[in-house]
């Protein structure tokens, strides 16, 4: 809701929900050098309740200043950028997709969170070095408007296949992938789905049939997508958008009464799997209020608190998930996925062809 789910939703999804911004526990003048303020570096789309955040405070007398930096992507590379005078202690938001950038620039000082032992082994992807804890999953798909294709009589897209098809054309809006962790995530199931030699030639046929590139999820989501309650307001005209397989539920949340089914759909045959990470960034002037707080993302308070904050999935095994979310988010039986080191390999080259392909 994010980064993710981001994060996913990062999920990212909150925005949809127009819940204000979190400037800070401590207000948004807090001290980032006090030694009982913990910074916290992170997307745009970051969230957590005030009382679960009254909570960290109780316990460890540290309180909790947010700094947010634009979309998951901007936001890692904006913390590459000033690794050498870090923004805050902990940075939240890297996914899998740009894990590598992050650790090959050195932006995280190594520690193992406590409580790392309920969090499954294969989302531990940096597990000998302990300098990403992951925090969340999520899926990134392409999600539909149902309104829209129940009044033109079509059959929404499922798969990465049919959104190449005629009757799709000029219905769906990305991410850019240079600047947008879901947009990123889209094209890197576009490379595991159709492999290293046919994914360009995938996105030649997408470009054919009229799909639109923005620079972020904020953008796609809240404006150009006519599903969303945003988008209707912003009277957005694009009935597929790349965004979260937890995003409906984000629709239905204060809906009274509960619709059977919310407004938006899922194409489960488009989806990515993204897993978020935070970690201790190098330099952080407050290592042990950093530590604290890291011990305190993977715990089960926080973690359950997240899913309706975030719209993304707890990594710990121990969270359980609101009904809300099980209820209305897609299941993915099969999503797309790629080997960490495939990604590092080969992620810039990919962007730049993307780019070449898809902005010129």
């Amino acid at each position: 809701m994010n980064s993710n789910i981001r994060r996913a939703i990062g999920a990212a999804v909150v925005g949809a929900l127009g819940v204000a911004t979190l400037a800070a526990c401590g207000g948004s003048g807090s001290d980032a050098s006090d030694s009982k303020t913990v910074t916290l570096v992170s997307h745009d789309s970051f969230n957590a309740s005030k009382p679960v955040l009254d909570d960290f405070t109780k316990k460890t007398g540290y309180k909790v200043r947010v700094v947010k930096s634009g979309d998951a992507g901007a936001a890692v590379n904006q913390a590459i950028l000033s690794k050498s005078h870090p923004q805050g202690d902990v940075f939240f938001g890297v996914d899998n997709t740009l894990l590598s950038r992050a650790l090959d620039n050195g932006l995280f000082t190594p520690y193992e969170a406590k409580g790392l032992d309920r969090v499954p082994r294969d989302l531990q992807l940096d597990a000998a070095k302990h300098r990403a804890t992951p925090v969340d999953t999520g899926d990134i798909c392409v999600n539909y408007d149902r309104a829209y294709f129940k009044d033109h009589k079509l059959a929404p897209p499922r798969s990465f296949d049919d959104l190449v098809k005629p009757e799709y054309k000029n219905l769906l809006v990305t991410e850019n992938v240079a600047t947008s962790s879901p947009g990123l995530a889209f094209q890197l199931g576009t490379v595991a789905k159709y492999g290293a030699d046919g994914w360009q030639k995938y996105w030649q046929r997408l470009k054919d049939n009229g799909v639109e590139v923005v620079d972020g999820w904020e953008q796609a989501y809240n404006q150009r997508f006519s599903g969303s309650a945003a988008g209707k307001k912003a009277k957005g005209d694009k009935p597929l958008v790349v965004s979260y397989a937890s995003s409906p539920p984000a629709e239905v949340l204060d809906a009274k009464p509960q619709p059977q089914e919310g407004p938006t759909g899922v194409a489960t045959g488009t989806c990515f799997r993204q897993i978020e990470f935070a970690g201790l960034l190098s330099g952080a002037k407050n290592t042990e209020g950093g530590k604290a707080l890291l011990d305190f993302l993977v715990s089960k308070e926080f973690q359950e608190d997240m899913p309706l904050q975030m719209f993304v999935k707890p990594a710990n095994q121990d969270a359980k998930l609101p009904e809300v979310f099980t209820k209305y988010g897609a299941k993915i039986p099969d999503p797309e996925t790629l080997a960490p080191e495939q990604i590092a390999k080969n992620r810039e080259q990919w962007v730049k062809s993307w780019s070449s392909l898809l902005l010129k």
